[in-house]
């Protein structure tokens, strides 16, 4: 029985077929390029799978596995020049900037990068994190959701309810948030002290599946 009460799913079972993102997907693991399902394919899609919270974890190459992929590749691209695009402002100062399509954030002062770009996880299809600038209203280092009773610990407020926080999940973990900006804790607790109230946060983009 699982914890609570709960009969214990097993896993299902790995999959022989052969997904639609199979070459990239085969690529991004190091895996043999050759589009062909195998064994060990599959062992190894599942792990990725298994590893954020991607369901079924039955190491099929399917579109929110490459999904997922294809994310983090352009999070590795950006290195440290995210704004290369010059999406988020640079005649603010100090800016928190959220870039909603590649799920990074990082901040800035000017054209200066002052932290990141680290992985973020932003708000889910209909709960999506809106776009546009804000500032930060309100903090509290220990904050509980009064909503959805979860500890959101270095909550930093910037719109309506929505903030940047720590959680324990995958950054890559579908669907995404109710809304707010996750963060790993490590980061979450340095933009905590970077950022202070009234300090300018500018959201952009559209999270991949919503």
């Amino acid at each position: 029985m699982a914890v609570g009460g709960g009969t214990a799913q097993a896993a299902p079972a790995c999959t022989s077929g052969t997904g639609p993102y199979q070459k990239q997907v085969e690529k991004f693991l190091g895996r043999t390029v050759d589009g062909r399902q195998s064994v060990n394919d599959c062992k190894a899609i599942r792990a990725f799978q298994t590893l954020h919270g991607i369901t079924p974890s039955a190491g099929y190459a399917g579109s929110l596995t490459w999904q997922t992929m294809n994310t983090i590749l352009q999070q590795r691209a950006a290195k440290k020049n995210p704004n290369a695009a010059g999406n988020c402002p640079t005649n603010k100062g100090r800016i928190a900037c959220v870039d909603l399509t590649r799920q990074l954030s990082w901040i800035q002062d000017g054209r200066t990068l002052k932290f990141g770009p680290v992985p973020v996880r932003t708000g889910k299809d209909g709960s999506e994190t809106r776009t546009g600038a804000k500032k930060i209203y309100w903090r509290n280092i220990d904050h509980v959701s009064s909503i959805y009773k979860v500890k959101m610990p270095y909550a930093q407020f910037f719109d309506g309810g929505q903030a940047f926080h720590s959680t324990t999940k995958s950054m890559w973990n579908p669907p995404g948030s109710a809304g707010c900006v996750n963060m790993r804790p490590a980061e979450a607790k340095t933009y905590w002290n970077l950022l202070s109230n009234g300090d300018d946060v500018y959201v952009w983009g559209r999270k991949p599946g919503t």
